[in-house]
């Protein structure tokens, strides 16, 4: 039996990549050494269709599985006992590794759901799980066997070289692997729905960057800090990226100043596109991802969105657009923004708020409005005052 935790990885989507499958399999392997070289002697190798990751004894498995979990492209791991292909040394193997079990949860019955993997083994399938079967039941005297509703489902993969023993398979979240397909800019604000969409544009394999607009001292560092905390949530899956934050308030007071109260919000929006897409062309970002989710709020309303799209010419990803707020809200728990995202500090996007700002904007009377301000200049302005941090994985 190996001396070190083994945990058998499997790929989701990545296995659908057909002759691509090899170039997706390296750069999957390769982030989960990257996650997993805090750990030191862990070993990651691929074989077989399979994903293996070997660490210490030491380490707990638990931990190690949560940081597997987390890397996209991954789509369940099992903690595994490795052991010979040898039918004799399997079975001792899984003797022991139920004794745990029945030590660890009390366990009262059990099946074996055996495969061969490797057909040159002499013995099939069903009849593994019998052979294995019978040998739990004569070494574990207080387990029954039950085929319907069995308290543990005791897996067997029989391999070329090794064999594993394993009863879990621990979900992840699926996806491609980081890095397969290229960079975006995310406007990363203190809400729910932002740090969700660049969670989402990171599972299909996207690097991140991200833009944050602020309007100091209308907005407080609080709330700075805030999103600070989000981006380093977001970071635990999407690995360490670079957040630019922009004092928006200079553009809004002239907004306010020289256009019409009911086109703010429209107004605003378009600054923040025409800035990011500059951001995104000087970090190499080859498009813009929003939070923006239809008919949410004003500047959400399809006639806003063509609006806000006529402003930029890069590509536009919003995915969450057609979303429920309620799916949107239960993936911000499950990826651990929620809590965050709640807390009741002000953003840019609150201040100045037009009482009744425009749903349906016509382009040409928003255009007509922008002319009254040196767009250009405001945006280069604001470019150029920008702050940048490199944000890093929350421990």
């Amino acid at each position: 039996m190996d001396e070190k935790n083994t945990f058998i990885v499997r790929c989701g989507e990545v296995a659908l990549k057909g002759l691509n499958k090899p170039y997706f399999e390296r750069m999957l392997v390769d982030r989960i050494k990257r996650v997993l070289k805090k750990y030191e002697g862990a070993e990651v190798r691929r074989h077989e269709g399979l994903i293996f990751v070997k660490t210490p004894m030491e380490l707990e498995q638990d931990m190690v599985a949560g940081d597997i979990s987390k890397v996209f492209g991954v789509a369940s791991i099992s903690p595994a006992v490795e052991v010979a292909s040898d039918i004799e040394e399997i079975g001792d193997a899984a003797i022991e590794y139920m004794l745990r079990l029945i030590e660890k949860k009390g366990i009262k019955t059990f099946k074996v759901d055996a495969k061969r993997a490797d057909k040159s083994f002499p013995i099939k399938s069903p009849d593994i799980g019998r052979i294995i079967g019978a040998k739990v039941l004569i070494g574990c005297k207080v387990l029954k066997v039950d085929v319907h509703r069995p308290d543990c489902l005791l897996f067997v993969d029989v391999r070329r070289d090794k064999s594993y023993i394993y009863e879990q398979k621990i979900s992840g979240f699926g996806g491609l692997p980081l890095g397969t397909n290229g960079k975006g800019l995310v406007l990363l604000s203190g809400g729910i729905d932002s740090p969700v969409a660049a969670w989402m544009m990171a599972k299909r394999g996207m690097l991140i960057e991200a833009v944050h607009f602020h309007s100091y001292p209308y907005t407080s560092e609080r709330a700075q800090e805030k999103v600070e905390d989000l981006a380093r949530i977001v970071a635990t899956y999407c690995g360490r990226f670079k957040l630019h934050t922009i004092n928006l308030l200079p553009i809004q007071e002239l907004i306010v100043q020289h256009c019409p109260e009911e086109e703010t919000t429209i107004l605003v929006r378009r600054f923040m596109m025409k800035i990011a897409e500059k951001v995104a062309k000087e970090t190499e970002c080859g498009m813009l991802i929003t939070g923006e989710n239809l008919g949410q709020v004003a500047s959400q309303t399809a006639e806003s969105l063509i609006v806000t799209d006529q402003s930029v010419q890069m590509p536009v990803m919003r995915p969450l657009i057609a979303l429920d707020k309620v799916d949107i809200m239960d993936t911000a728990r499950n990826i651990g923004t929620y809590e965050t995202s709640i807390l009741p500090y002000e953003d840019c996007c609150t201040v100045f708020l037009p009482k009744h700002p425009v749903t349906k904007p016509r382009l040409s009377r928003i255009l007509e409005s922008e002319s009254k301000l040196d767009v250009d200049k405001l945006v280069d302005e604001a470019v150029a005052s920008r702050e940048t941090i490199t944000i890093y994985p929350a421990e």
